[in-house]
């Protein structure tokens, strides 16, 4: 009998709520994904490629076009400069650019400190890679970095930090003084940065999204990964890319090409028309993901759920305890799903351990206006 090496991972949590939704016919809040299309231009260019003969494999690092779309984006979002051949790499989505990252510099014995509520892949990756991740938790009251606890944590075997910003599932934001914080802190040690960063477009309120691109120090040690599909509405696409510094490109590619060797042609010789011809689509995102908060929070607001708008992704938490503090979120999920009809997604799954008491569950907004207010609909009468 086969003796496996990710023992303690099964079917994820967001594969069966969303089996749950589709069973029960469930307004599905829980996996992270539009119910609408993405531009029209940007699908209607993938026809036009596939038509055009642009079906055979795309260089192992991306197009070319592709990768200097991602460095103009990246210099009109943060004034930085980055080099489109040796510092953009694109990749088969963005948790494939985070397993090519972790496996390009992990070995085994080395730790990695990770911050709960953590996304689900990051640490079968390290564990793949022989390495052990060391949880360190956010605040509780708002999941922002706690710098003692990321000290207590550090030790010689500490080989690399993965941040996410902003972060999923709390929308909580990175800001640029716990950068630096952080850059303080590690700056004397062999200490290597994933920053997560999929959704950089979706940051509400007129903030600006802080990234580890335009933080000088940091970018040195840092590989940050992100996701069209997030951005574009196409997250079926899976196509993401890393920026990194040319050394540690140099060492992801060396994963990557035998992980996929390169992405799908015809969505990159797309995804490179539509970046140059429409540049606005990403300064419009936040106000057009922030009309979807802003409503989909209105509409809650006379609930029994409490909650904080979100100050980025499209996930709002919702806090549960005036309505059944008896159920922990997981069966709090189930039951959503089976007698209310609103699937989401319990936030204990996202700790190692989670904290006692706490009543979150997530739900995702990027809805048709719709299926917003049908959901809120129902939650509202819980």
């Amino acid at each position: 009998m086969i003796t496996s090496k990710l023992p303690n991972v099964g079917t994820t949590i967001f594969t069966t709520m969303s089996q749950l939704a589709a069973q029960t016919g469930a307004l599905n809040l829980s996996q992270g994904f539009p119910d609408f299309n993405g531009p029209q231009a940007l699908l209607d260019a993938v026809g036009k490629h596939v038509a055009n003969g642009h079906n055979q494999y795309a260089p192992m690092t991306g197009l070319p076009a592709l990768r200097q779309q991602v460095a103009a984006k990246v210099a009109r979002s943060y004034g930085v400069q980055v080099d489109p051949d040796s510092e953009v790499t694109i990749t088969p989505g963005a948790t494939q650019a985070i397993f090519c990252a972790i496996q390009a510099v992990i070995r085994s014995g080395d730790e990695v400190i990770v911050f709960d509520p953590c996304y689900d892949s990051y640490e079968p990756s390290v564990e793949l890679a022989g390495g052990r991740c060391v949880h360190v938790p956010l605040g509780l009251a708002d999941f922002s970095l706690d710098f003692e606890q990321i000290k207590a944590a550090l030790s010689p075997r500490t080989r690399m930090i993965i941040l996410n910003t902003p972060h999923n599932p709390s929308g909580a934001l990175i800001s640029r003084a716990e950068l630096d914080q952080l850059a303080e802190l590690i700056r004397d040690r062999d200490i290597y940065l994933v920053s997560d960063e999929v959704y950089e477009h979706l940051v509400f309120d007129g903030v600006p999204h802080v990234s580890v691109l335009a933080h000088e120090e940091l970018y040195q040690r840092a590989f940050v990964v992100s996701s069209f599909g997030k951005t574009y509405h196409v997250t079926g696409w899976k196509t993401g890319y890393v920026v990194a510094p040319a050394a540690l490109s140099a060492e992801l590619r060396k994963v990557h090409q035998y992980v996929s060797f390169c992405g799908v042609t015809p969505l990159q010789f797309a995804l490179a028309d539509f970046m140059a011809e429409h540049p606005e689509h990403v300064e419009e995102l936040p106000a057009f993901y922030q009309a979807k908060r802003d409503l989909f929070c209105d509409l809650l607001a006379p609930s029994r759920f409490s909650f904080t708008r979100v100050a980025g992704t499209y996930f709002q938490l919702v806090d549960y305890s005036q309505i059944r503090p008896d159920l922990d979120d997981v069966a709090m999920s189930l039951w959503m799903t089976r007698e209310h009809g609103v699937a989401t997604i319990p936030v204990s799954v996202f700790y190692q351990t989670p904290p006692q008491g706490q009543r979150l569950v997530r739900l995702c907004f990027a809805k048709r206006e719709e299926t917003l207010r049908q959901a809120a609909e129902k939650l509202c009468v819980i």
